[in-house]
């Protein structure tokens, strides 16, 4: 199971926070010949978006990109938005609306991400 991205978004609707959390390794046979000749794969994966809404006073919201069979989605956007308060908007030197480049908040929110990988949802205190 993976989560693959999130993202912030601010209130007026730009991305404050991007990361791409797993990269799928590429399986592709390259194969170089004139005419080309191209080997093409179906995979009928699909991705489960959760959008969580935390801070309804300054608009901010979450978006978790992940695997369908990924469990404990709302606790991790519970955990992300705790990461956001604890680590940008404590921050003396961030302003609400501008992007969010803060490495404590990276690690943490890295951190966290791991955590919800390896073993599901986050508990009361984690």
């Amino acid at each position: 199971m993976a989560i693959f991205s999130v993202y912030v978004v601010n209130k007026a609707g730009g991305l404050i926070y991007q990361l791409d959390h797993y990269a799928p390794r590429s399986e592709a046979e390259k194969t170089f010949s004139f005419p080309l000749d191209l080997v093409l794969k179906l995979h009928d994966e699909r991705v489960v978006v959760a959008f969580g809404q935390r801070d309804s006073i300054r608009g901010i919201k979450f978006v978790v990109l992940a695997d369908p069979r990924q469990a404990g989605i709302e606790s991790l956007l519970r955990k992300i938005y705790e990461i956001y308060s604890d680590f940008a908007l404590k921050n003396p030197f961030y302003s609400l609306e501008m992007p969010i480049r803060c490495e404590l908040f990276d690690q943490n929110l890295k951190l966290a991400l791991e955590v919800a990988e390896k073993a599901g949802p986050f508990g009361p205190g984690s």
